[in-house]
């Protein structure tokens, strides 16, 4: 059942964000027969989370420098546990799991943590894959993913509203998983902070948030679908489907852009993306995208807050888009803000909300 926040549950963690009377669950609007319960309490900032085989799971932080691990040690659906594994990092947001070991993005370095499953009380010094990248603070936090090729991919955001920065700004970048062989895979991206891979065919699929004022409602952001290396997404040139720039349209390169697969509205702020792949939710949701739209935050009236599903069918077009958790802002204020989402094994999805300083559970129960 839907619950509110009670205080005091988690007493080993840390202060809320937000007043725990205000983290009610009866305030999220959902389809019929899914239910959203809390997973973790007291966890400010929250941003990427990564699960290890184990069930342990981590989450960094864009503000915070921390990077958390969280267990559930009775297996009842909630952490009682929480330690905080790294600090003083330059924004850690993103984060993934692979063979044991946990990488972290933090800025300008790729961090690594060996067996950090069985270390979380005394956690590695990391492993640095590479300490080379940006420094800028805007746009520079960044997502991880490892692709089904093995090689660990993540964004370069452009240190600006709207310019034309050299490489590897606004670019997707990937590396093998000892930091080595690093490469542009996908340019002309503003700020992607959600990648996700077609587990039918391994193509890559990302967001990525439009510039800012140009009024309410243009420029659109934008998902991503790219089909091949080398690809070029149209910023700062062109933003969407057809809205030239007007200071970068006539600067154009004489070359192809690729068109978003869907523009997602202006200032939605897509963040979070993951492809469901479980058994749990009703079937209209296998090979569709989830998205976390984690909200405006310069438009005269608010847009997104809210966890959208967007349907492709077996060639990757997109169908349509529909909400499935709304509800967190509220005449015009918004208590919490989704920012990842993450799939557990029994089919359920985490949310992250870095405002309300939460995890929550979604998950689905037919109904008679």
């Amino acid at each position: 059942m839907r619950q509110a926040l009670i205080v005091g549950l988690f007493g080993l963690l840390v202060a809320p964000a937000f007043a725990a009377a205000e983290v009610n669950l009866s305030r999220l609007h959902l389809p019929p027969g899914f239910d959203i319960a809390l997973y973790a309490a007291n966890v400010p900032d929250a941003r990427q989370m990564a699960l290890s085989p184990a069930g342990v799971l981590y989450v960094g932080s864009r503000n915070r420098g921390e990077v958390r691990a969280l267990v559930d040690e009775d297996h009842d659906g909630r952490v009682d546990r929480v330690v905080v594994i790294a600090h003083d990092l330059n924004m850690p947001s993103g984060l993934a799991f692979r063979d044991g070991s946990l990488y972290v993005a933090a800025v300008d370095r790729i961090l690594r943590y060996d067996h950090i499953d069985t270390r979380i009380d005394a956690p590695p010094a990391p492993v640095v894959l590479t300490d080379d990248l940006p420094q800028d603070a805007a746009h520079g936090w960044k997502t991880l993913r490892f692709g089904p090729d093995g090689w660990l991919y993540f964004a370069v955001g452009a240190p600006c509203n709207i310019c034309a920065p050299p490489p590897p700004y606004a670019s997707i970048q990937r590396m093998r998983a000892d930091g080595s062989g690093r490469e542009t895979y996908a340019s002309g991206i503003r700020n992607s902070v959600g990648l996700a891979f077609d587990p039918a065919n391994g193509e890559l699929w990302f967001t990525d948030n439009g510039r800012d004022w140009l009024g309410d409602d243009l420029p659109s952001c934008e998902l991503n679908h790219a089909t091949a290396l080398g690809q070029h997404f149209g910023y700062p040139y062109v933003h969407g489907l057809a809205t030239a720039d007007p200071e970068f349209a006539a600067q154009a390169p004489a070359r192809v852009f690729t068109p978003p697969a869907l523009e997602l509205g202006a200032h939605v702020a897509p963040l979070g993306l993951m492809f469901y792949t479980g058994a749990q939710f009703p079937p209209a949701f296998q090979h569709s995208l989830l998205v976390a739209e984690h909200g405006s935050w310069n438009r005269s009236h608010k847009s997104g807050y809210r966890v959208m599903q967007i349907r492709l069918d077996e060639r990757g077009k997109v169908l349509g888009q529909s909400p499935l958790v709304t509800g967190w802002l509220e005449a015009e204020r918004a208590w919490g803000r989704p920012v990842d989402l993450l799939q557990m094994p029994d089919g359920a999805v985490l949310i992250a909300d870095d405002t309300a300083g939460v995890i929550y559970r979604l998950s689905y129960t037919p109904k008679p």
